[in-house]
């Protein structure tokens, strides 16, 4: 390993992943502040909601390393959630720098890369599980942990100032069914051998206890489908393989074939088989050859779990989808957890299933049909006595999280705690970990297929238009400015009622919009740019008095 010089710093620099549940982008650099070599941990997106009107991905903004896009020595991906390499098609452009992933992420890795023409551009290097990376100062050796996908990972990144133990997305699952439980051992050496930082998830850091086996859930989720008669669907996360493989072996064993609904269903399952996963599975039905099938006899496998408009189980409860259909007498299973802020679409999608007559289970009068894959307070101890660090970093949360993980920490003898926001580089060696530096750090959007930056006009404007609607307005206009037809106002989004119908309040706008321009002088008349502005700003003003809001004007001036 490389030796030590005198201005040497080992830092932590998260982009995304601190102060929220998602995009995870976490920068490690070792070297004096002039001369630093990096390595990136995970590129992950989060997804848009109410807030970002027409915009679905949202993915972290790599400004800063892309100008020192020379000094990345690699991006080591922990595991294959889209919050951890959902941004790597969309972002290695402005990185190129080798990639290294094991085999499962490397499988559904190339699938993004090729989405994006990079297949033969991007090096990707597949990490067997357990092994090790020699990148500049950095020694980066892969231990297996559990989770709610093969192969999670965390990371013990060795440099001549210390060790980091980075944990990624981890729980303690004494039978987890697919893949191999936490490597205990391997986490108490590294104890032995002295870690100087954790940096560690902090999703569950409210929940008491233990976040539970997959192998309870297998049990569960095998009675229930049991028990139930007609068509049976069950909605999950996709890249949930184990819990693919539990609904799977739990509708065979009750003698029901099985249709995968969805995209990314038939993606994973095909990165599964690509690492020997799925073993004595029985092939799957289409969702064609699914109609002839018994209706007690068939399980469907569906995404959509977060009422995802356009997901396979959204346009079965719409009556949209071509091949699949659910009625009275079926049911729906939710074995997925509600992700914060989709509290609205799923109760939408629920609420359209029920009114099908299909009947739902969820984890509310089935609780042991879900388990988290993230560690709850009992489990979060263990990993502490493990790995004793001299730093407790905790990352995946929102801020409440991360300052009762610190706390937590603090209370658990943790000699040092430090709850960095996105943006925070935090010096961890050499001398007390403290924030040195604030980085940029935001958010880009994919916008109609283009990346553009979080506060975008055609972002501020759909939010504008969005809350406070759109009236465009028609005026024609001889060349001296005199008018000729017009002014014609139409307005999108704005109310009427019986007192004050809509048609009523364009018309009155209209004698507004025609009385501001009598109020131009001759040579103002002559100017498009003038007659725009003078309507727009009355029919703002007018419509502040009529609705209480301003929405947007559009003038278009015809000259005849």
């Amino acid at each position: 390993m490389k030796k030590r010089k005198t201005e040497d710093e080992l830092v932590f620099l998260p982009l995304g992943g601190s102060n929220e549940i998602g995009m995870n982008f976490n920068l490690y650099g070792y070297g004096p502040a002039h001369d630093r070599k990096w390595i990136v941990v995970d590129v992950g997106v989060t997804f848009g909601d109410q807030t970002t009107p027409g915009v679905e991905i949202i993915l972290p903004d790599p400004e800063f390393i892309e100008e020192h896009a020379d000094d990345i020595l690699g991006i080591v991906l922990t595991h294959a959630h889209e919050d951890h390499i959902g941004a790597v098609g969309w972002l290695w452009p402005r990185l190129k720098a080798p990639i290294y992933a094991t085999p499962f992420t490397a499988y559904l890795l190339r699938e993004k890369l090729r989405d994006h023409d990079l297949l033969d551009e991007a090096e990707i290097t597949e990490v067997p599980l357990n092994g090790s990376i020699e990148l500049g100062p950095f020694e980066v050796t892969l231990v297996t942990l559990t989770h709610s996908i093969p192969e999670p990972n965390g990371l013990a990144i060795k440099t001549p100032l210390g060790t980091v133990l980075h944990t990624g997305d981890w729980k303690i699952d004494p039978d987890p069914l697919l893949g191999g439980v936490t490597d205990q051992d391997a986490i108490r050496r590294l104890g032995d051998e002295g870690v100087l930082a954790m940096v560690c998830d902090s999703t569950n850091v409210f929940v008491d206890g233990v976040a539970g086996s997959e192998a309870g859930v297998r049990d569960a989720m095998n009675t229930l489908i049991g028990s139930l008669k007609g068509k049976v669907a069950v909605a999950c996360f996709a890249s949930n393989v184990a819990r693919m493989d539990t609904i799977i072996r739990a509708a065979q064993a009750n003698g029901r074939k099985v249709c995968l609904v969805g995209r990314s269903m038939h993606r994973m399952a095909g990165a599964a088989r690509h690492v020997g996963l799925f073993e004595g599975v029985e092939p799957f039905v289409s969702d064609v050859d699914a109609k002839h099938v018994p209706e007690d006899k068939i399980l469907y496998l569906c995404t959509g779990s977060q009422g995802e408009p356009r997901a396979a189980l959204s346009r079965i409860a719409d009556g949209t989808h071509p091949h699949v259909s659910l009625g009275q007498g079926d049911h729906c299973i939710f074995s997925s957890r509600v992700i914060p802020g989709n509290e609205v679409p799923i109760r939408n999608l629920q609420n359209n299933l029920a009114d099908r007559g299909v009947r739902l289970c969820t984890e509310r009068d089935h609780p042991g049909i879900h388990v988290s894959g993230h560690p709850c307070r009992d489990e979060l101890k263990e990993m502490y006595q493990w790995a004793r660090p001299q730093i407790a970093v905790p990352t995946h949360g929102e801020r409440r999280h991360l300052l009762e993980h610190a706390a937590f920490a603090r209370d658990l003898q943790v000699p040092q705690q430090i709850a960095p926001r996105n943006g925070d580089m935090v010096r961890l060696a050499p001398g007390r970990a403290e924030i040195i530096d604030e980085a940029p750090s935001g958010r880009l959007f994919v916008d109609g297929g283009v990346l553009t930056p979080a506060n975008g006009e055609a972002l501020r404007e759909r939010r504008h238009a969005a809350f406070n609607g759109v009236l465009t307005v028609a005026v024609a206009l001889d060349a001296r400015g005199r008018l000729t037809s017009g002014p014609q106002v139409r307005g999108v989004g704005l109310p009427g009622d019986d007192d004050y119908p809509i048609e009523e309040a364009l018309d009155d706008l209209a004698e507004i919009a025609e009385g501001a321009l009598k109020r131009l002088d001759a040579d103002e008349r002559e100017d498009d740019t003038a007659v725009e502005q003078a309507i727009a700003r009355a029919l703002k003003k007018a419509s502040q008095r009529v609705w209480e809001r301003r929405p947007i004007v559009e003038v278009t001036v015809l000259r005849i």
